[in-house]
């Protein structure tokens, strides 16, 4: 989830920098509108996009993935995964967060709401108007514009004019969908930077096409003579706001871009193709299951089906050559060595006890000593009796030992063979002493009851981590 949010920052920040870089200073206003709608939701959606080809050409590894098991001065416990630890804590704050900013949405309705009210409704050039008492605010919201009566009635002309644009273009709805985005994003403050720009770009549009029909010098001096009043809401459109007046008017004479420069959106598709294999590459893949071995059309395949036709029109198949076809035709496991031929093979297990299958394969899973139930009930008790045992015989000290702090990650591999037994048990954690420990304690595990599959007993391969939290 972590991992997630930071993609989602990262990816966003890249898309800003994409239109503050190239795109904010040229004059196609209605392009760069599209392009702040898009960004967000792109950068939000990116990192849980996985394409297929892009995936399937990254190497994976298969194996049954165990829950992480915390262990500490304090704290043994089985958790999802090394992240999920924190997730409770951060959910209930996300959804605190929602809450507040919903809250305060409700609030800026609220005060539109009251707004409204106290005005007196007018109709001019077809826009219905409220003439707000004693104040010289402007700005529009959906269908509705809203003028102080302090205005000036030779000012009111070019605001009605200018906010027709914003009614027209139906800029209220670009800013409302920004402000889901902060009630469910609240926590991302590049959403309240994307909102600012459309809003700034608002303007220019408004000004644009009253400019292309009016005198720019007498519009120059209408943003210039005064500066009203404006209201703190993040979803509406105020006519006259201090800060964007200098940027408005720098915007205004700037010459038309040429239309070359176009090309610069162009610049998005080299960004999203990036984007997409950065997410296929650091995305986890799937760890629970093995996937079934699947027939193909392919000629390694027509030659291993061949084969196997051919051993079995024998009738019996010895040992040797059951475990050779299994071989062949076994999807390989994570930390498997790399056989070079099928009679090292053979001559490497013969005294090991069978042959890894597809833990999805697996008619009935290994058991843990003492537990019993269907597949699902025995996986999780066979989670929980790990967890437990690792836990309590982890030797602790070894963090003050060693001088370590901090946390602490041990992954651990073993194979349950036919047999029920540990075989093939590697480590890896940042000192041979942890390593040693975890070695030492997966060693220690009673005798399985081995999984089965047709009858017969197989093995099946196993990963562990263990999350050491030194005080």
């Amino acid at each position: 989830m972590i991992h997630s949010l930071i993609q989602i920052l990262v990816f966003q920040v890249l898309f800003l920098a994409v239109y503050e870089t190239f795109l904010k200073k040229e004059t196609f206003f209605n392009l760069n509108r599209i392009y702040l709608l898009l960004t967000p939701i792109l950068g939000t959606a990116l990192p849980f996009i996985s394409v297929d080809f892009i995936q399937k050409s990254i190497p994976q590894e298969y194996v049954v993935q165990l829950p992480a098991v915390v262990v500490g001065d304090t704290i043994s416990e089985a958790i999802p995964n090394a992240t999920s630890f924190w997730l409770p804590s951060l959910l209930d704050l996300w959804l605190f967060g929602i809450a507040l900013s919903a809250v305060i949405f409700i609030w800026k309705i609220f005060r539109i709401t009251k707004i409204y009210l106290s005005g007196n409704t007018v109709y001019f050039d077809g826009l219905k108007l409220k003439i707000l008492p004693k104040t010289d605010t402007a700005f529009s919201f959906f269908n509705t514009i809203y003028l102080g009566e302090n205005i000036s009635e030779e000012k009111r002309s070019s605001i009605v004019a200018h906010e027709k644009i914003h009614i027209q273009q139906k800029h209220t709805l670009d800013l409302l969908f920004f402000e889901i985005l902060r009630i469910i994003f609240w926590f991302n403050p590049l959403i309240y930077v994307f909102q600012n720009r459309m809003a700034t770009l608002h303007e220019f549009i408004a000004d644009e096409k009253l400019t292309a029909e009016n005198d720019k010098k007498q519009y120059y001096q209408n943003l210039l003579s005064e500066v009203f009043k404006t209201e703190k809401i993040s979803f509406i459109n105020t006519f006259f706001n201090k800060s964007l007046i200098k940027k408005r008017i720098s915007m205004l004479q700037k010459s038309k871009s040429r239309k070359a420069a176009q090309l610069k959106y162009l610049l998005l598709l080299p960004a999203i193709c990036a984007m997409l294999i950065y997410t296929a590459c650091s995305n986890e893949p799937k760890t629970e299951e093995t996937p079934i071995v699947q027939q193909s059309d392919s000629e390694v395949m027509n030659k291993i089906n061949e084969l196997a036709e051919a051993i079995m029109k024998k009738g019996e198949m010895t040992p040797e050559e059951e475990k050779a076809l299994k071989l062949l035709t076994t999807e390989a496991q994570p930390g498997d060595k790399v056989y070079t031929s099928v009679q090292e093979y053979l001559n490497e297990t013969e005294g090991e006890g069978g042959m890894s299958v597809a833990f999805s394969e697996i008619e009935r899973v290994p058991t843990y000593p003492g537990c019993s139930g269907d597949n699902e009930t025995l996986k999780k008790c066979f989670t929980e009796r790990i967890s437990a045992f690792v836990g309590e015989n982890f030797n602790t000290k070894l963090g003050k030992d060693l001088g370590l702090t901090g946390i602490q990650r041990i992954v651990v591999k073993f194979k349950i063979d036919k047999s029920g037994n540990i075989v093939r048990a590697t480590a890896k954690a940042p000192k041979p002493e942890l390593e040693a420990e975890a070695l030492r304690i997966i060693e220690k595990l009673p005798q399985m009851q081995p999984g089965e599959q047709k009858g017969e007993k197989v093995g099946v391969l196993y990963s562990l981590p263990i999350i050491f939290e030194v005080q």
